[in-house]
């Protein structure tokens, strides 16, 4: 008896926990292996936000369920940063708090799309994308962004993609994983095309406060009432406040597609953990000053590794403005070590010089590498010294 689906069978593990498994593999078999491969700081989370959730422990408020759309005090936290940072108002029907910006995305598309409703998504992507939309019954259809054109998609693009199953355009901006970061021309260009085109935008916005050396983040949904009313914003606390553990997502839209969200997340989570909650409200509230030390480490990091990564031969890097990767085009260099496989390439990287990396392959992109800048300074050079040491020899 074949026990699991046919398309569970076909679908592929995110490249990026894969990868990671592998280092931690090697890892407890005791070589020296140094992980670059998951989009975590490497800071933990703010004691004032820890404090928060344990002061929710010991009084008793994260004993018990809380609503299926998440706490009314946090709606409220998420209002008032969606004030601060966004720069429009949002009712308490237009959100909706889930078990991680991941699963926020996987309802949005649940609650969507129609079997063969085309989602349109640039290349580079996230590696989950592509099989969420597939799970919901979905067609991705990729529109590959250009290195040469800083890994973003125009409008000419776009329009080529289109057809009459279109219905949702994804934007990713800050990228994962390429850090790029549209303009807000671009992004208005963006936009007015898709209002014209009667579609729906899912802004994937995580990175949004981790940009750098005087790069600007624009919200697409901050441009107009027409391109707002159709944009649903996917966001969170765990990049921004160092929170990957605690599993904190927010959707911000219209609200009869966050009623519908709602509803899956009742009979799938029923409710985000209620003590990771409590802890976001203090998070969104005022954990300002704390990421600011944060970001200020990411910015050396990118400026100081940077250079030193586009200095290995072969290895061809645009300089990022966002996020925390770098995502260098490799080909040149799989062409010096003899492979034509960026997978191969990838783990030899990782069992001959010790260094794990995620293949491009998962994102769309099979000329390319990502590292995470997201760990300490040391390391990070310590990583490139051995990478380039291993493209010398």
């Amino acid at each position: 008896m074949k026990k699991c689906s046919d398309f569970v069978l076909k679908m592929d593990e995110s490249v990026t926990l894969a990868a990671a498994n592998r280092a931690k593999e090697l890892k407890t078999q005791g070589k020296d292996i140094i992980d670059l491969t998951l989009g975590q700081p490497d800071f933990p989370t703010p004691k004032k936000i820890g404090n928060a959730a344990i002061a929710a422990i010991e009084n008793g408020k994260a004993s018990f369920y809380t609503q299926a759309g998440g706490l009314p005090e946090l709606k409220a936290a998420v209002q008032g940063y969606w004030q601060r940072f966004y720069g429009y108002e949002i009712d308490k029907q237009e959100i909706l708090i889930t078990t991680g910006a991941k699963f926020a995305l996987y309802t949005y598309f649940m609650a969507t799309l129609d079997p063969d409703d085309e989602v349109i998504i640039p290349a580079p992507y996230w590696v989950s994308y592509v099989d969420q939309v597939k799970m919901a019954g979905g067609k991705p259809i990729i529109v590959k962004a250009q290195q040469e054109n800083h890994f973003k998609v125009t409008v000419e693009q776009l329009e080529a993609a289109k057809t009459n199953k279109t219905k949702i355009l994804l934007l990713n901006s800050p990228s994962n994983p390429t850090g790029m970061v549209y303009s807000k021309e671009e992004l208005k260009h963006i936009g007015e095309w898709a209002v014209a085109n009667d579609l729906l935008i899912l802004a994937d916005d995580i990175y949004h406060q981790l940009v750098y050396n005087g790069a600007k983040f624009t919200a697409i949904s901050s441009l107009s009432d027409e391109i707002r009313e159709r944009t649903m914003v996917i966001n969170g606390a765990s990049k921004t406040y160092a929170m990957t553990g605690w599993r904190i997502g927010v959707a911000v839209g219209d609200s009869e597609i966050i009623s519908a969200m709602t509803k899956i997340a009742s009979q799938t989570t029923s409710n985000p953990t209620a003590v990771a909650q409590y802890a976001a409200i203090e998070a969104f509230s005022g954990a300002d000053e704390d990421f600011k030390k944060m970001h200020a480490a990411f910015e050396e990091r990118l400026n100081v590794i940077y250079p030193k990564l586009a200095e290995i031969s072969g290895f061809e890097v645009v300089k990022p403005n966002g996020a925390f990767y770098l995502f260098p085009k490799v080909l040149e260099a799989m062409k010096i070590k003899g492979y034509n496989d960026v997978t191969e390439f990838t783990t030899a990287i990782l069992e001959e010089a010790g260094v794990a990396l995620v293949t491009g392959a998962g994102f769309g992109a099979k000329e390319n590498v990502r590292l995470s800048y997201s760990t300490d300074l040391e390391t990070l050079e310590e990583a490139v010294k051995r990478i380039k040491e291993w493209m010398d020899a």
